[in-house]
């Protein structure tokens, strides 16, 4: 086993021979988002990113889950009152996406029960994904009277057409078969192996040469028309949420 770090105590770096995992560290909350856990989250993976021994990413959720979206009772708390999901996630949570779009790095999420709004995002924008047969993907922020910008761009980034527009649109649990036949999840499997399927795949990708993956993703980022760099990312995010959060 690798050495772990902590970047903030709600995420955990652990570092292997030619990888890294990544996990959301909120088990109580099942790995609901903060704006602390967004940032600690977004530092991981452009450190990683930057890192040319870490040629594959594992994102993962302490505890069970893999992430049940924002932590709405960590934002009511904030705001003093009910959270205005219009504005208040945006922008540490665009943070995360911005490296995310940009990156060179393969990224594996082990999918455990479920992705949930923003988790969901996180799920989308994953290039391998390992899913037990007991998991589920949801996007509902439509029941909330919001838009789901970067769930919805990276599903029109990743996986454009009716299944996406049925996730968005009417908010309902997809579980694992569905999103297997659709190609949202890389594989399908008993949920006591998913975390050990996930890991396995990271220890593949690491057994590659850095600069095959290097060019299989910059073509990938070419073909799905991402913006190259980080400060382009944003730039592209910020208009999306502008476009998203009408006055």
């Amino acid at each position: 086993m690798g050495a772990a770090s902590t970047t903030a105590e709600v995420v955990i770096v652990r570092r292997e021979e030619g990888w890294a995992a990544v996990t959301l560290n909120r088990p109580e909350r099942k790995n609901a988002i903060t704006a602390e856990l967004a940032e600690a989250l977004a530092a991981a993976i452009e450190e990683l990113d930057d890192d040319e021994s870490v040629r594959a990413i594992l994102l993962a959720g302490n505890g069970g889950s893999f992430c049940s979206g924002m932590d709405l009772d960590a934002l009511r708390s904030n705001a003093g009152d009910a959270p205005d999901m219009r504005r208040e996630p945006s922008k540490p949570w665009a943070a995360v996406h911005a490296p995310l779009l940009a990156r060179r790095t393969p990224v594996v999420v082990a999918l455990e029960r479920f992705g949930i709004n923003a988790g969901a995002a996180l799920v989308f924008s994953a290039d391998l994904v390992v899913a037990g047969t007991d998991s589920f993907v949801q996007v509902y922020e439509v029941a909330m009277g919001v838009a789901a910008p970067m769930c919805q761009v990276w599903l029109q980034l990743r996986h454009p057409g009716g299944m996406s527009r049925r996730m968005v649109l009417l908010g309902e649990r997809v579980p694992a078969a569905e999103l297997l036949a659709a190609g949202m999840v890389t594989e399908v499997v008993e949920p006591a192996e998913v975390l050990a399927r996930a890991t396995a795949m990271c220890a593949r990708l690491a057994s590659h040469p850095a600069a095959g993956l290097v060019a299989v993703q910059s073509t990938t980022a070419w073909l799905e028309h991402r913006p190259a760099d980080r400060p382009g990312a944003a730039a592209m995010l910020s208009e999306l949420l502008a476009a998203s959060h009408p006055a």
